[in-house]
């Protein structure tokens, strides 16, 4: 069972959180809090394999949990609950630990999707999210920021640019697969190797320099 701290000051969103995760077999809800504070102690003494955590709470914020986190239980995962128009914490939270993160209007399937994503030591960044905030943040492209990332991208072979341009597109490993006729297990490995290439430590940050590069999908993929 995966064990899962369901972390939020609304009492509707855990509700609702714990009602979505309690329908599958192989996840257990073992526990809730109403603040990032009472996040850290639960996952200290309980045995918790993830915890979703909001990011805008009372007396200690999800990004300062986060790093509690990270530095007291490295070993559980955590993915962080958002909402449109907190991007910025958003790169903040992947910087400082986070696997990944998913909008509160997530559709329940891809919840379960991410709550196994993480258990399984794999990031989870929710398409409709990246797509948002990739958006949002490259809207202040410089030219001097452009010309950086294309010369990023030139140590790309012309496969992998293929695979980034989708990123920027905020599409998951399984939808860049069925654009260009991949497996999603051959997807990931190019995702593995542009990351590594580029020096980016998430999709997001790949997506951003796809964006900041012009980097366009081929029209023709489809």
């Amino acid at each position: 069972m995966i064990r899962v701290l369901v972390t939020d000051d609304e009492p509707l969103i855990r509700a609702g959180v714990r009602m979505i995760l309690s329908s599958a077999d192989d996840i257990e809800v073992v526990a809730e809090a109403v603040n990032g504070r009472e996040a850290v102690e639960l996952a200290r003494t309980r045995r918790v394999d993830v915890v979703l955590l909001d990011i805008q709470m009372p007396v200690m914020d999800g990004l300062t949990a986060l790093a509690e986190l990270h530095r007291t239980v490295p070993d559980t995962r955590v993915l962080i609950l958002t909402t449109f128009g907190e991007q910025q914490n958003v790169l903040r939270a992947l910087t400082g630990g986070s696997v990944g993160f998913l909008l509160k209007d997530s559709a329940p399937a891809e919840l379960m999707r991410a709550v196994r994503a993480a258990a399984a030591g794999d990031a989870y960044l929710s398409p409709g999210a990246t797509r948002r905030v990739v958006d949002s943040l490259a809207s202040g492209r410089s030219a001097h920021r452009a010309e950086q990332a294309r010369r990023r991208l030139e140590a790309l072979t012309n496969r992998e640019l293929e695979v980034l341009a989708l990123l920027g597109e905020g599409l998951s490993n399984a939808d860049a697969g069925r654009r260009i006729h991949m497996s999603e297990a051959t997807v990931k490995s190019y995702v593995s190797r542009i990351l590594t290439k580029l020096g980016c430590e998430n999709r997001v940050q790949a997506a951003l320099l796809a964006r900041d590069a012009g980097l366009e999908p081929d029209p023709t993929a489809r």
